[in-house]
């Protein structure tokens, strides 16, 4: 078996890629080309690509990507590596926990993040052995996918009874969906966003290339809008790939309405947009953790979702580190309360 990583792959590495993730069951939008084409485009981050070869044949890959916030002392200990949907392992190799073992490891010499996290889209419960080996710690972690009916109003009734009347309501007061069109749409989102991060979230939002690339690159996916007399109040970024459409980033203008419900309708989007589209799936992408009150998974579990508990490894790699990144983002996370509660109104 021949391990390798390379932040650089030849366009033959990632048709090879291609195929394997477009064969694997869990393949997905973050650990195939159109995934590392995506995060290569964007400032601040960098993907890399590991892969497991026997027989010139792939037997286990998997996209990791470096993160900062900036430069400076805030991009030093903002250094994270997160692997989204992965790592995939093919089904029938012959030592699958060799296999991934070795891409943990070839994982460990490219990176100088201060933690590593696998935020599992699938169940990788038969191989905590390996990544335990390899000195990562499981923790808990939700998540709610949608099987999407075949029509779009069939889809409708996975909806609780609120969440329909809040989606109809909506719709019939002037509200619509729309996919966006131009770079204002966009950024009409993004002010959004913005605000939602900076008052209710209070966690790092990617910076404005992060959208536009997105933007920009159409076969990634789309953004679908919530408007109101022609304004944007709301929307969804949406990554799809194979038969699946993901919550990536997501933002309304809740209560400025009446009788219009910007976030329900932006969740209902993608749904909708799937079972118009031929697609299975609808992922939210997380919902928190078990043993913690998360209201945004009390609004997400209204949507028709099958619960998940497939969770997170994590390892941390830089002890010191850790503790004093967590430190400064509650910090900023208190300044940032504060500068809101006194700007003036």
């Amino acid at each position: 078996m021949t391990i390798s990583a390379t932040t650089s792959p030849h366009e033959s590495e990632l048709r090879q890629l291609e195929d394997f993730v477009r064969q694997h069951p869990h393949g997905n939008f973050f650990q195939s080309p159109s995934g590392f084409r995506f995060f290569q485009g964007v400032e601040n981050y960098q993907p890399c690509l590991i892969t497991a070869q026997t027989d010139s044949q792939l037997s286990g890959s998997l996209i990791a990507v470096n993160i900062k916030e900036s430069s400076g002392p805030k991009g030093f200990f903002s250094r994270r590596c997160i692997i989204f949907g992965g790592p995939l392992i093919r089904a029938d190799d012959a030592d699958p926990q060799a296999t991934l073992l070795g891409l943990l490891r070839k994982l460990d010499g490219h990176t100088k993040s201060i933690y590593t996290e696998f935020r599992n889209h699938f169940d990788l419960s038969g191989f905590q052995a390996a990544f335990q080996q390899a000195g990562y710690d499981f923790n808990p972690h939700l998540n709610f996918i949608v099987s999407v009916a075949e029509d779009a109003e069939k889809s409708m009734l996975l909806l609780n009874s609120s969440k329909r009347r809040q989606v109809r309501k909506s719709l019939k007061n002037g509200a619509a969906i729309r996919a966006a069109e131009s770079m204002e749409d966009v950024t009409a989102f993004y002010t959004i966003l913005k605000e939602l991060y900076a008052t209710k979230v209070k966690k790092p939002l990617p910076p404005f290339s992060f959208f536009e690339h997105f933007h920009k690159s159409p076969e990634t996916g789309k953004y679908l809008l919530v408007t109101h007399d022609d304004t944007i109040i709301g929307g969804i970024m949406c990554p799809i790939y194979k038969d699946t459409i993901y919550e990536w980033y997501i933002g309304g203008l809740d209560g400025q309405i009446k009788n219009v419900y910007p976030s329900v309708l932006a969740t209902w989007a993608p749904i909708a947009y799937a079972s118009q589209n031929g697609l299975k799936y609808f992922d939210f992408m997380g919902a928190g953790k078990p043993d913690e009150d998360y209201g945004v998974r009390e609004f997400k579990s209204k949507f028709g979702g099958e619960l998940k508990a497939f969770g997170r490894f994590v390892k941390i790699n830089k002890p010191l580190f850790y503790s004093a990144a967590k430190a400064g983002l509650k910090t900023m996370q208190r300044l940032n309360t504060l500068g809101k509660s006194r700007t003036p109104s």
